[in-house]
């Protein structure tokens, strides 16, 4: 058998999870890899508790998605680091969501009416210079914006490389800020 630290016997670790559900194979990713990850995400400045949180999710990950591991593109351990990270920034994102109880109630105060003609005002400025960005690129910031879609999945509908929409919005962001200044 190859020694537990080497690629090959990682990869086939996962291959018997993915293809078996091997729970022996699990067992020992687990022992190895828990550990690290747990650690790496504490060196990341997270806290005990957080990391622990994290890395079990990483791991439950680890199991239930195995087959989506691609050896081609990137070692056991370098995917298993990438699931931690993605865990970790999850978290972080929840915990700058305000919680409902955070929420005010009731009816607003409202606004001064010079504040709403200003508002008024750079909205029909925004709406004039969408209009004239380039239709390539006001059709990804809509669909970033206004249909409130990620890079990932507008790239999924149409078809366009990440890197393409990523540029584009970029460029249409920078027009708009020249164009309302």
């Amino acid at each position: 058998m190859t020694e537990p630290n080497t690629k090959p016997a990682w990869v086939d670790h996962v291959t018997r999870i993915r293809d078996h559900k091997d729970e022996t194979a699990f067992a020992e990713l687990f022992a190895h890899f828990a550990p690290r990850v747990k650690s790496f995400l504490m060196r990341g400045g997270g806290d005990a508790t957080i990391a622990e949180e994290c890395t079990q999710e990483v791991m439950a990950t680890l199991w239930q998605k195995a087959h989506l591991f691609d050896p081609s593109r990137a070692s056991v351990s370098t995917w298993v680091f990438t699931v931690a990270r993605n865990k970790k920034i999850d978290h972080l994102r929840k915990q700058k969501r305000p919680e409902p109880e955070d929420l005010p109630w009731g009816p607003e105060v409202e606004p001064e009416q010079s504040d709403v003609l200003v508002m008024q005002q750079e909205t029909e400025a925004l709406g004039r210079a969408l209009s004239e960005l380039p239709e390539k690129q006001r059709d990804l910031v809509e669909k970033a914006y206004f249909g409130d879609m990620s890079h990932t999945e507008i790239a999924e509908v149409t078809g366009l490389p990440l890197g393409t929409i990523k540029s584009r919005i970029r460029l249409a962001l920078d027009r708009l800020r020249h164009a309302m200044k």
